[in-house]
């Protein structure tokens, strides 16, 4: 089950998000190759890492599953973001350079068929970047942050995934050594805990930055999979009754 996007924005604009999103900012700065003119997707609620990525693209897009919920995003311009199935994603075949995912491969309903998904929209020798809960971190045990909802993964798990399906992970990253405390006390030491975390026990991340390349095989025919989605909108108009009374019929 999503994190609602409400409690997603709240998280981030506390000061435990804001901490969170330089850490883990940091991780993916140490992975990210730029790419000039790149078309860059992010998947989930990746909005808060695509800000600081997006100059340097022809084009991003934010796409939000249909379960956490959208915002508009990037603020005070024309909207860049689309509510999506992870597994339907409304886009043609090796369209976009990159993607970037956020908050989304641990609530997957089923990872693999989105990450099949991701690997179809990928033009060739494009890559993924993925976030995620490390299990074996303190992140994914508190409830009061978003890392702590969704399927958490180890290394090797995320690893093989990506094998199954295609990709064949490259550069990895880690992030989130310090605790989750709300205590700005201990959020000021934050920076000693990243240090000594990567050295000393960097199998502990709070989460798990892998970066994968679409690999490429000959394709062979298989069945067409309809969609399994049934649309139905949450909110549906409802007239309001009038007081006015109408005619009757041959009356002038």
């Amino acid at each position: 089950m999503h994190v609602d996007i409400v409690e997603l924005r709240q998280f981030y604009h506390s000061l435990l998000g804001r901490v969170a999103e330089q850490s883990i900012a940091m991780a993916l700065s140490s992975l990210w190759a730029r790419l000039p003119e790149e078309r860059l997707v992010g998947l989930g609620y990746a909005v808060p890492y695509l800000d600081r990525f997006r100059a340097d693209t022809e084009r991003t897009f934010a796409f939000m599953p249909a379960g956490q919920g959208a915002v508009n995003w990037p603020p005070a311009e024309a909207s860049a973001t689309a509510l999506v199935f992870d597994e339907e994603l409304p886009l043609p075949d090796s369209a976009v350079d990159r993607v970037l995912m956020v908050h989304s491969l641990e609530f997957a309903e089923n990872p693999r068929e989105t990450l099949k998904e991701i690997w179809r929209v990928l033009a060739p020798g494009g890559r993924v970047v993925i976030v995620v809960p490390n299990r074996r971190g303190v992140w994914a045990r508190m409830e009061y942050t978003p890392f702590g909802s969704g399927r958490p993964y180890s290394r090797g798990q995320l690893t093989a995934l990506l094998r199954e399906t295609n990709f064949t992970p490259s550069a990895t990253a880690e992030a989130l050594f310090f605790p989750p405390s709300k205590i700005k006390a201990v959020l000021k030491l934050r920076r000693g805990f990243e240090r000594m975390g990567r050295m000393f026990w960097p199998v502990f991340s709070g989460v798990i930055v892998v970066e994968a390349q679409k690999r490429l095989y000959q394709g062979l025919p298989v069945a067409v999979r309809s969609s399994r989605r049934v649309f139905a909108p949450v909110l549906a108009p409802q007239g309001v009754p009038s007081t006015r009374r109408l005619p009757e019929p041959g009356a002038t």
